[in-house]
């Protein structure tokens, strides 16, 4: 991390403190300030935290070589200069591409008429990002910065992504605290059930594209106390948000980018909210 980038977090403040009640959810940065920043770039990670998010969340998958890395997609042509599947692929070839250019190109093709800077000139703006310097980022800021860890499923490396996951964890100290501010989610309820089993003290959020049967009455797997539903759920169900709460349950809701489904989210009392644009959800919530 260069100082500039260390400088920025380290000023960022923090409008919610552990242990403190807060009158709105929690804003927690979908693979950083995404819509402003290239996402899983440190850039991304640093805007979140200036603007005061009080969360990220960052996809992992496992390289070749057993590092991990900071994608969503099982490939890499959708964010990088390259080709091929994550999984595959050594660090070092991860790391020699370039994961940033791909934003400015988008933002000029959805605003012609407006200058966006190079992408590529700084590199916490086009180098691949580990889940390590993620970490680092989050031990250096001088607030509580909570971080969301999804690990992605189905893999060919199967359980040894929550077991490098717990290992790094262990590096920070994180695995075995229970003030950890690392949470680790996941859609695999089999890869929940692996991560209490590797680091019971990380807490654990069982991710639903759709509600299992067995969990519409507001229950959640054993151990898992916090759902993660996607928005379109909270908008067609909003009762089911409620039965969680009944049952003692935690809601984080994703992907909540529009202000109306905001407001939904903080009638519901839905405890976090997972944004790519955490500077308008937080002005919002002000409001």
């Amino acid at each position: 991390m260069s100082t500039d980038t260390a400088g920025v977090a380290l000023r960022a403040r923090a409008s919610w403190q552990p242990g403190q009640v807060t009158a709105r959810p929690l804003v927690v940065a979908h693979r950083g300030a995404s819509a402003e920043e290239p996402e899983h770039t440190l850039a991304a990670y640093v805007e979140a935290i200036k603007v005061g998010a009080d969360a990220l969340e960052c996809d992992v998958r496992l390289t070749a070589d057993g590092h991990l890395v900071c994608v969503h997609d099982r490939r890499v042509e959708r964010t990088s200069d390259g080709r091929g599947v994550v999984s595959t692929l050594e660090l070092t070839e991860l790391e020699g591409l370039d994961w940033g250019s791909w934003k400015a190109i988008e933002q000029r093709a959805g605003t012609p008429d407006t200058e966006v800077p190079d992408l590529v000139e700084r590199d916490d703006r086009s180098h691949l990002l580990t889940l390590r310097t993620l970490l680092s980022l989050v031990a250096d800021t001088d607030r509580r910065v909570e971080l969301l860890v999804e690990t992605k499923h189905p893999t060919r490396y199967g359980s040894l992504v929550e077991r490098r996951l717990a290992e790094t964890l262990q590096h920070f100290g994180w695995a075995d605290d229970p003030e950890t501010p690392v949470r680790m989610m996941s859609f695999s309820m089999l890869a929940v059930r692996r991560m209490s089993q590797l680091a019971p003290a990380v807490p654990r959020v069982f991710l639903m594209r759709r509600v299992p049967l067995p969990f519409r009455d507001g229950s959640l797997p054993p151990g898992v106390r916090t759902a993660g539903l996607g928005m379109h759920i909270v908008r067609d169900h909003p009762g089911y948000v409620a039965r969680l709460h009944e049952r003692g349950n935690s809601v984080f809701a994703w992907t909540v980018d529009e202000p109306a489904d905001v407001r939904l989210c903080r009638e519901l009392d839905v405890d976090g909210i997972i944004t790519n644009r955490p500077a308008d959800v937080l002005a919002g919530l002000h409001r």
